[in-house]
């Protein structure tokens, strides 16, 4: 653990009361008006619901709507902090977790590049660890693979995925206790 800050690995950025509880009111409010869809994940139907804007997952085969005019301020917000141009950022994903809601171990698919999200109405703890490539052996082989990197995303705060934090490891939220909702925004990988 570094004698200041959360330990975390290179490329992964936090900022705690990155929005205004009016900014936070003013999203909550427009994303209840959000149709939101089931999300499968090999087979397996997850209890979190999502909204996919501008691309999806399927490297942008299905189609999907436009961002819509209320994401597009906290878009350029987040860039402006992120030190990338807003139009980078081509898909927006809104995800509803209700309580009890978890989202499993994932790296986010790889058409992407940098990840950035915000919390909103209630905080939880994003964990992470190595990512290892299907297959292959591990150095715990045979043992249940743990986290070794832990953060508690507050509500309002932001996150920033990049470099190794983004390439070389995964990521999951364990079940929230409350309803929260997360706006993340991704880039197209280069190259």
């Amino acid at each position: 653990m570094p004698l200041f800050g959360v330990d975390l690995p290179d490329g992964f950025r936090y900022l705690d009361d990155f929005i205004t509880v009016e900014e936070e009111a003013g999203l909550a409010a427009e994303i209840a008006r959000v149709e939101f869809s089931t999300f499968e994940m090999r087979g397996v139907v997850a209890r979190r619901r999502v909204a996919f804007f501008g691309r999806s997952y399927d490297s942008g085969r299905a189609s999907t709507p436009p961002m819509p005019p209320f994401v597009l301020p906290l878009r350029a917000k987040i860039a402006v902090w992120a030190a990338v141009d807003a139009d980078a950022f081509a898909m927006a994903l809104i995800n509803e977790y209700g309580p009890g809601a978890p989202i499993g171990w994932h790296r986010d698919a790889p058409q992407y590049g940098v990840v950035a999200g915000v919390s909103l109405l209630s905080s939880c703890t994003m964990k992470l660890r190595p990512h290892v490539q299907p297959g292959a052996p591990t150095p715990t082989s045979g043992q249940r693979r743990i986290a070794t990197h832990s953060i508690r995303l507050e509500r309002r705060s932001v996150y920033l995925m990049s470099g190794e934090s983004r390439r070389a490891f995964e990521h999951h939220i364990p079940a929230v206790t409350a309803l929260r909702y997360s706006i993340t925004f991704r880039t197209l990988r280069a190259g």
